[in-house]
């Protein structure tokens, strides 16, 4: 009979072979250190221009594209929860709305920022490879036209058009090597503009109704909308880590395997 000893020293070597397998998935690669240090350079930017006075227009498209997916977020739910789309707008000022009928609002409301903020988490976690990146486009323009199928004005129309005339150039141009990069930037400014909308809101207090105001009345369980967003909050955070972390776990090929592998998809 093996000693009692042997099933706890067989417990240790397996821990230690997962830790060990863990802290290696998780080790970038030399592309993936590049992919890391271009998400510090857009967030450094996108921090910087943020509320520049004349260069902050160059993010204007972009913050617009980001409340339009908040906004999309609103209604996918709310189609979930049996509601009935009446309009999407996205206005000049960076706001948008979502008008519905019915659905569960306990599910709607925090859908716009925790929805946004998933989508560009997946977006951030498929910019470490090129094949992610273009399945990733795909799932972003099918958004997009369910965004432009409730829009009703025009600006909401344009933005769509757009963004989905770029991906497809991007997709067309050398195979789609640049294709990454522009879902890269599109996932950080999402979940970046997410974690900025709800401190905007609910710690600076720039708006005197939004999403948490409305849900912490409806929840009537006597939590402040602040403190409901700061979960939020902390949620989007870990959406926007947890994408990177995912990212370097699933996506250890270089840059030609890279686009090898995805140069049968599409064109």
């Amino acid at each position: 009979m093996a000693p009692p000893y042997n099933s706890y020293e067989n417990y240790l070597v397996a821990r230690q072979a997962v830790a060990e397998n863990t802290v290696n998935s998780l080790t970038p690669t030399h592309d993936q250190k590049i992919i890391l240090g271009i998400i510090g350079a857009y967030t450094l930017a996108i921090l910087i221009l943020w509320n520049m006075p004349v260069i902050k227009v160059i993010l204007a498209p972009f913050k617009l594209l980001t409340v339009g997916l908040h906004e999309f977020s609103h209604a996918f739910v709310g189609c979930l929860t049996c509601a009935k789309i009446e309009s999407i707008e996205i206005d000049p000022d960076e706001g948008g709305v979502t008008r519905m009928r019915g659905g569960i609002p306990m599910c709607t409301l925090p859908a716009g920022y925790l929805g946004s903020s998933l989508i560009g988490a997946l977006l951030v976690m498929s910019g470490f490879n090129i094949m992610a990146s273009k399945i990733a486009s795909i799932f972003l323009a099918a958004c997009l036209l369910l965004t432009l199928w409730w829009a009703k004005n025009w600006l909401t129309r344009i933005i769509g058009v757009v963004f989905i005339g770029v991906m497809v150039f991007l997709w067309w141009l050398e195979r789609g090597a640049g294709l990454k990069y522009f879902v890269l930037f599109v996932g950080v400014m999402s979940c970046l503009y997410c974690l900025w909308d709800i401190l905007d809101d609910l710690v600076f207090r720039k708006v005197h109704e939004s999403d948490a105001s409305k849900f912490a009345k409806l929840c009537g369980c006597g939590m402040s909308s602040r403190i409901w967003g700061v979960f939020w909050f902390i949620i989007s955070l870990v959406f926007f880590i947890s994408g990177i972390l995912v990212g370097l776990a699933a996506f250890k090929q270089d840059q030609e395997t890279q686009k090898q592998q995805a140069s049968g998809f599409g064109w």
